[in-house]
Parts: structure tokens; sequence; C-alpha cells
């Protein structure tokens, strides 16, 4: 990412700087394996799996050894693992680091003298050994985008970036030969042709693949394509504009932020070189600017980032690969608010490292704690970074701040830190906790946000429900995907407060000294079931006097549910204990307490307590009195009158008065405090782009007198208008673009009476593949393994009014043909909340000279209520598999739409449905 000229510039900076020197002595010693032996490339693509890369004794994730390909050891056991599926997690790893070690190389050879020519070298044999292998890497089989070295196109991208980086600093320093530059170029429009083929949008990945694009386009000196992925509608520009809102923050919270950020600033590089540099527009710059301080608002008090949204959960922002974003970023902009932060994070206690795929330098990495250093970090520091860190004029000092774009309130003072969410959802990332409360005091991370743990295990179902959080839900539902606002929010010194809304449900914080007011609140036409829950740190029990007795909490992840009951009405008080510290919870609401145990914290293996508040009606309200302390307790009691919450203390008692705009303080003898602070109603941030959807298209379905045989054949329907699927705009791809209609196509009829719709599929593929029913688990991901077979996807719902953009509750099922030749087996989709009607789907198949036919009858879900003129919402989805793939190839979809098959598994978005017309 720097000329020849600037690279010779660097080299005499390198030599004057102690931390430069320091850290090119660092990387030589990394370095040095490498130049002893030429490092393994892998043979094969990297694959996902739910089992690859974790100990099959106690699931803990295998360390990355560059070294060894075939074995690989756990941390926690110490056993070593082997096994396909390893190796192809340990490919993952391995190409990235290989592309990452060849940019460290070539950085040597650039800006070291005669003895690190050798790098040179090894460099160069990294870039060859690719050139000679790439096209040898199959572009299948992949979970997200096209691919050929992995899975997912992001870390093509990730490693395309380090490739050309490593081939461009061999240009600049006259060490890549005529051989190597032709086998780079091969490998780079292949690469570019593969990213470019995968527009995410506003997805943080496609940050990622725009620098690659960028960094393809400076190598080829492509100024069409340098435009389009600097100044197209999601490109850099674009990504910089609208995915980081006004306070910083990547709308899909800190752990995508930071991989974002990252990306931005890799393609911000590249972009310089083609001629569009950020600093040169104050927009661009200030928004940098913004985005590179947006963490060290949120930051925890122990300098670990919130795990909001499908963040990881307990990482150091003191991690090196966050503070090369920082190093660099001081180095560009040079504001002292960046060095200050930076000095604040050098500070920071040892702390265990974290593997990166953006990151992979201190491989093999080993969960020692060790301290942050400036002199210890990668090429991209030594190529960028200020010779030395400046002083700052002042220490960083975190405030009270409200992240508008975000909605994301956070109230400190005396290293305490409570949060609230009250903004959008959060995009694919975001998760139901909207008004989810966060504590964090007196060392302790009391009430802590989750984040999210693998995604390819089936405990993110849990992380990503209301009931992991400490959030609100109504009638024993995750919260819908919405989005929430802050009504209020003021920080008066001693006392601050903010009052968020969602969905009816009001929740207002009030901060103080000593203890912080919770109260929940809900107000609706109807009565409902309002939940609150608590996951509390430590361990604790209830003080109030009562007893616990056996209860249900229904979710598949919950156990030894209990219900207190109490020996007298009143506030019910808990008590938990963690780190010679208390925190105390008076809980005043009518309803119930219940106890109940989950799944711990993302990476513990135990479960944990965790309490959940009922109350039931049309204006019910939880009041929470939290209070944390190492010393002796200052509340005595908790009382409520109306709208006042009354704490007594050793000095006295406080009166909190509060209504929609405003919380009043009454303090005995020290005076009252009001706090405001109404926000103006703004709409939600939203950096998607907003698609067309496609006209909703309709068919009919015909009555008949009677069930149809259902046996395969279209005996029984009328077969005078067929639903067609066969357009290129209704394939859903993986890979490769639609095959034709004579290689992959289906006509469908429907017809219908009083108890079910009959559909009749006759598919025109020669060569199907149907997954067993009694085949081992693919352990693929999350998925339902049939999706991976030849079959069909059918949802039926009620139909919306047409001034409405309400869609009734979908009932789908996942479909395949059994190989016996003529039985079928059906599932309900994973978005179906009726998970019981499966059984009473029929029907049967056969082969036929084309493909195959199915004919299936689907009950009537609720809300549908059959009768000749009416009309039902619907669609079919016909799944494609080829012999030899571990993933289906892609999906013809009757409603259409196109696009990729990636990430939709067995659903279907309800307003995408198309419309059958029941005609008599």
């Amino acid at each position: 990412m720097v000329t020849a000229e600037e690279l010779a510039l660097r080299g005499k900076a390198v030599r004057g700087s102690a931390d430069l020197t320091a850290l090119l002595a660092h990387l030589r010693e990394r370095a040095r394996p490498l130049l002893e032996r030429m490092p393994i490339i892998p043979e094969h693509k990297a694959l996902l799996t739910t089992d690859g890369g974790f100990c099959p004794d106690d699931g803990s994730a295998l360390t990355f050894d560059p070294w060894s390909a075939s074995e690989h050891r756990c941390p926690r056991c110490g056993k070593t693992w082997s096994g396909e599926r390893h190796n192809w997690t340990w490919a993952r790893s391995q190409h990235l680091w290989l592309a990452e070690r060849a940019a460290h190389l070539a950085t040597l050879a650039g800006l070291g003298d005669e003895t690190d020519r050798p790098a040179a070298a090894r460099a160069r044999d990294i870039l060859n050994g690719y050139a000679q292998r790439y096209w040898r890497y199959p572009n299948r089989d992949n979970v997200l985008g096209p691919s050929r070295l992995f899975f997912s196109t992001y870390l093509e991208s990730l490693w395309t970036c380090n490739y050309i980086a490593a081939a461009a600093l061999l240009r600049a320093c006259n060490q890549l030969d005529d051989a190597t530059a032709r086998g780079v170029n091969q490998v780079v429009e292949e690469a570019a042709t593969v990213i470019g083929d995968y527009d995410e949008a506003f997805s943080n990945r496609q940050t990622w693949n725009n620098a690659a694009l960028a960094a393809a386009a400076v190598w080829f000196e492509d100024e069409e394509l340098a435009q389009r992925v600097l100044e197209g509608e999601t490109g850099l520009m674009a990504h910089l504009v609208r995915g980081y809102g006004r306070d910083g923050m990547w709308y899909e919270g800190e752990n995508y932020h930071l991989f974002a950020l990252r990306g931005l600033l890799t393609g911000a590089g590249w972009a310089r070189l083609a001629g569009v540099d950020f600093r040169e527009d104050q927009r661009l710059a200030d928004r940098v600017h913004a985005a590179l301080l947006a963490p060290s608002l949120t930051a925890l008090p122990d300098f670990t980032y919130p795990a909001r949204k499908d963040s990881r959960f307990g990482v150091s922002l003191a991690q090196p690969g966050y503070l090369e974003l920082w190093e660099v970023g001081l180095a560009r902009l040079g504001t002292s608010d960046i060095g200050a932060w930076l000095e604040a994070l050098y500070k920071v206690p040892p702390f265990p490292c974290e593997v990166q795929e953006s990151y992979l330098h201190d491989a093999p990495t080993d969960r020692t704690p060790r301290p942050a250093s400036r002199t210890s970090l990668s090429w991209w520091s030594l190529l960028e970074m200020l010779p030395e860190l400046p002083a700052s004029e002042a220490l960083w000092e975190p405030k009270s701040v409200l992240l508008e774009s975000q909605g994301l309130a956070i109230l400190r003072t005396d290293g305490r830190y409570v949060s609230l969410e009250c903004g959008p959802h959060g995009g694919g990332h975001g998760h139901p906790d909207r008004l989810q409360v966060t504590v964090y005091a007196d060392g302790v991370y009391w009430l802590p946000d989750p984040g999210t743990g693998q995604y390819v295990t089936h405990d993110l179902f849990w992380y990503r429900s209301t009931l992991a959080h400490n959030a609100p839900r109504l009638d024993g539902e995750s919260q819908p995907p919405d989005n929430a606002s802050c009504a209020c929010f003021d920080d008066q010194g001693e006392w601050a407060w903010v009052h968020g809304r969602f969905n009816g449900l009001t929740r207002m914080i009030a901060r103080g000294p000593a203890y912080i007011v919770d109260v929940t609140t809900l107000a609706a036409p109807e009565e409902h079931l309002l939940e609150l829950s608590w996951h509390v740190a430590g361990r604790g029990a209830v003080e109030t006097n009562g007893r616990w007795v056996n209860d249900e909490l229904s979710d598949e992840f919950v156990t030894r549910a209990q219900r207190f009951v109490p020996d007298a009405p009143g506030p019910v008080v808990l008590s938990h204990l963690h780190q010679h510290a208390q925190l105390t919870a008076h809980l005043v609401f009518e309803g119930e307490l219940l106890e109940a145990e989950g799944p711990g914290l993302p990476g513990e293996r135990a479960r944990a307590t965790f309490y959940v508040v009922r109350a039931r009606g049309r204006n019910a309200r939880i009041i929470t009195v939290l209070e944390t302390h190492r010393d002796e307790a200052v509340i005595r009691a908790v009382r409520t009158r109306g709208d006042t919450v009354e704490v007594e203390t050793i000095s006295g008692v406080d009166r909190h008065r509060f209504g929609t705009t405003e919380w009043i303080v009454e303090r005995a003898g020290q005076g009252t405090v009001t706090l405001r602070g109404q926000r103006e109603a703004t709409l939600p941030f939203a950096p998607l782009l907003e698609l067309d959807l496609p006209t909703r298209v309709t068919a009919p379905a015909f009555h008949i007198g009677g069930p149809p045989p259902l046996d395969g054949t279209l005996e029984g329907f009328d077969l005078s208008e067929p639903l067609e699927l066969g357009l290129e705009d209704q394939y859903r791809r993986s890979e490769d673009a639609y095959p034709g209609p004579d290689d992959f196509s289906a006509v469908a009829y429907a017809a219908w009476d009083e108890s079910a719709l009959y559909v009749a599929v006759v598919v025109t593929k020669p060569d199907f593949v149907l997954r067993p029913a009694e085949a081992a688990p693919l352990k693929l991901d999350n998925e339902p393994d049939e999706i991976h077979s030849d079959g069909l996807q059918v949802y039926v719902a009620a139909a919306r009014r047409p001034s409405s953009d309400d869609v009734a509750a979908p009932v789908g099922y996942l479909i395949v043909p059994n190989q016996d030749g003529h039985t079928l087996r059906a599932s309900t989709t994973s978005d179906t909340r009726d998970h019981g009607t499966h059984a009473a789907v029929r029907g049967g198949w056969r082969r036929t000279d084309t493909g195959y036919c199915v004919t299936v009858a689907i009950p009537w879900p609720a809300g549908v209520h059959p009768h000749a003129g009416g009309r039902v919402s619907f669609d079919l989805i016909i799944n494609e598999m080829l012999p030899g793939r571990l993933r289906r190839v892609g999906q013809l979809v009757w409603s259409g739409g196109g696009g990729w098959v990636w990430l939709r598994g067995d659903r279907q978005d309800p307003a995408r449905f198309g419309i059958l017309e029941l005609v008599g």
C-alpha cells in the first residue's frame, strides 16, 4: 500500500525510531521459522462444519498451529485430534496466515537491509505456490458467497488483500520477478472475478470485498473498477457514510464495527494509491475519525467491548489487531483523542489473545495473558504507525453518552457503567434485546449482554433469544425484529437517566451515586404476560422469606424452573456475591418470580441460574432497585406509591417521581434533581438498501370434490393453469448461473378442498440426489440437513389485506422424497411457530423420464378459511442438489426474485410470497 518512493522514506523513518526499530526486530524474529523452511500450503479449500476445529471432549476451539496440518491440539485438555473435518478448519486459518506472512516477508524485504533479502525469496515462494494451485481449489460447497480457497467470499477478500499487498511491496522494492508477476496477475484476476460476482450490499463483509477489489484495481491500474468499488452504491465511500451512523458506530455493533473498520482502513489505503484520499474530503475524514473513536465510547470499564448483537463476549479492545487500527488511524489523522485512547489501552493489564481472521500475526496463539505493546504488532504497523506515540495533553476519560444511531444510552460515573438498548434492531446480526440493561460496577460485570458464541452450534438460538438477555418480552415470545427509541436522556453528574420505548413497553433507568432505579412498564389495550429476565453474575439467593416450588418456563434451553412463594406480600430481595463485591436487587411487582437454569455465557461449560419476573395485565409494571457495593449496603427498604419510588437508605429516604418526560429525585436534606433531556423523534438509522420487492405472482387453485390419490401422479389435478418454475430470475444460485430449464425446472398444480391444499410438482432434473432418511448428520451448520437434497419447500399463510403490510404467521414444510421411490418425509421449517403439524402432511412421489413428481396434501394453517373466491399466501421452492456436493447447489422459487441461496436455510420471507386464488 505504498509506492517505491514512500517505501524508501519509510525505511529512513524506521531506522530513526526506537519503537519502529524494535518492531522491525520483532518481525524478523517472527519470520525466522518461515526462512528456515517453506510453510505448508494446503492442497484443499477450507470447509465449514459444526465439529471441525473443536475438541470432541470439551468443545474448545483447537489451537491453530501453522506448522501442524494434521494434528490439532486442544488448549484445555491437551489432547491432540486429527481428521478431515479438523483439517478443513485448519486450512481456513492457514490460507489466511500464509497471505499475511507473504506481506510480512515482503515488508521485511522492503524496509530491512541486505540480511533481509531471503525474506523476499520466501514471499515469492508463497505467491508462486498459490499461483500454481489457485485453480485447483473448487468454487463450490460454499456457505456465504463464491470462494475458491474458503467457504465465504469475505475470507477470499481478506486473503486477496494480503496477497496483493505482498506482491505490491515486492514490486516497490524491485524484488518481484517477471514470472512471479505473471502468476500474481492470473491469481488476482480470478480472485477479483470471484469476489466481484457477489455484492453483499451493506454487510460488514462487503467492506472487505470492496477493499480486495480496490487492491486489484490498483494492481491492474483499472480506473473503472476503482471507481466502482470506491464510489459505487455499495462501495467504500457509501459504507463509510451510510454504514457508520452519526455516532461513528457501524450499525451491526462493536464486533462487526472493528472488523469492518479494518477493512475500511485497508481499502482507504488502496484508494489513496488510486487517487482518492479520504483525508482530503473533510466529511470523509470526520467519518473515519468518528468510526475510530466509537469503540472508546462504549468500552466497558475493563476495556472489553460490550457483546451487543452478535459480538463475541469478553474480548479486550487492547488486542493487537485492534491496536493496529488506532495506530494506523492516528498516523493518518493525527488527532490527539485517538492518541489518548491508545495510551489508555497500552496500560491495560495482561489479557488473553484472541484468534482473529483478519489478524493471525501471533499464530500459533496461546491463551497466556500478556500486555499490549506497540513493538509487537504486525507488518502493517511497521509501514504506517507513527515513529513514537505522542504524549497526550489529557487522559482518556469516558463519559455518559447517547449513541444516537445505535440508540445505545450509557450512564457512567466512578467506574460504574449502566446502559440501555433503545435503538434499531441492527440488521442480520441484531438480537431481540430492545430495552436490555447492562450493568458493570465495582469491577464486576453484573448484568452482561451475552453476545453470541459459535454460529454453527445450536446454542446460537439461545443467545439470539430475548430470554437470554436482561430485557422484557411479551407472552412468552422473543421480541419481533423492530426498532426501539430513546425518549429522554439526561446526565446531571451524580444522577442521570434514560427513557426507552419499544412496542408498548417503556423502560426508565435512573443511575445515582449508590444505586440504580429501573422501571419497566407495559401499556396495552389488551392483557399480556410481561416477563423481565435477570442474568446476574456470581452466586446468590433470595433473601426474602419464602419457599420455592416447581414450575415451568417453556423454552428448549431452560431447565429446573422454580417459582418463589413469599411468606408475606411486598418486595422480593435478591443478593449475589462475586469477586468480593455484592449486588442486591429489590424487586417490586405484582406477579411471580421464577428461577431457572440456562446456558452460561459463551465459552462457559457450566449452566447458569437466572431469574424471570412475571406480571400480567394491560398496565403491568416491574420496579427494580439495584445496589452494588463492596462495603456496607446503603439501602434499607424500597416502597412504591403510584408513580413514586421511595428508597430508604442509611441517610434517609430518597423519593423518585417519574413521568414520561422527566424524572425527579428528592433526596433527604440534599435538595432536588430534575432529569429531562427529551429527545426529538427521529427515523431509525437504516444503512441497508431498500430493495424493491418483486410483483406478487398469482395462480389459481381449483376446488375438487375429493382428495387426489397423492401417489406421485397428476391424477385428480386440473392441469389447465400450471405454476411454472423455469426462469432465470426464479433461480437462486450458490456458485454457477442457472443451468437452464432442460437441466432444472418444474411445473406445479394446485387444488383445494375444505380440509387441505393439494400440490403436485413435476420436476425436470435428470440427475437428482435424495438424502436418505437414515443418513448420518452432516454437521455443517445450524440449518436442517434436508435442505441439502433435492426436494421441496412449501409455505402457506392467510393472505394479507391489500392495504396492509401485515402477513399472517406462515406454516412452511421441508419435504424430501424417500429413496424407496414412493413415500415422503416432511418437517416444519425453522421459521414456523406451529411445529407439530408436519405429521398431517401426506403424499407420495415417483420417478419420471426427466426427473420426479411429488404430490402432497398440506393442511390449512390457522387463520385460513378456504372458500371459493378466497385468496391465500403461498410459495413453492425446489431445492437442487448434485452428486459429490456437500451443500445444495441452488433452488427455484415460484415467487421469483433470483439472487443467491446463502443464509436462507429452509426459510422464506413471507413478504415475497405469491397468491393462490381459490377457484370454485
